[in-house]
């Protein structure tokens, strides 16, 4: 499993755009071959940033797969204009876990 994590900076004044805009978008995501679940968080700190958590069966699910779809490009089309600037994206890969502590 890896998780995709994005730092999504919002120009100020568009949250509510965006969210609207993301609310949409989401059916694109789930529903690429190796989705597997999403969340968009909203920083408290900081009202025009979101993290998006994106869990894919594998690294190639959202780097070939996704990026490579003609879904991907009307998610562009959805969400890309948000962003200022445009959001880093790394993947991770669990180490430790509440799921793999056993008595």
């Amino acid at each position: 499993m890896i998780l995709e994590v994005a730092i999504l900076d919002v120009k100020q004044g568009m949250e509510t755009d965006f969210e609207a805009s993301f609310a949409l978008a989401q059916s694109i995501i789930s529903s690429m071959d190796g989705y597997v679940s999403h969340e968009l968080q909203r920083c408290i700190e900081n009202r025009s940033r979101y993290i998006l958590l994106v869990q894919w069966e594998t690294l190639s699910d959202h780097t070939e797969g996704f990026r490579g779809s003609d879904e991907y490009r009307e998610w562009k089309r959805l969400l890309h204009h948000f962003y200022d600037p445009f959001p880093t994206v790394e993947h991770f890969h669990s180490v430790y876990s509440t799921e793999t502590i056993t008595s």
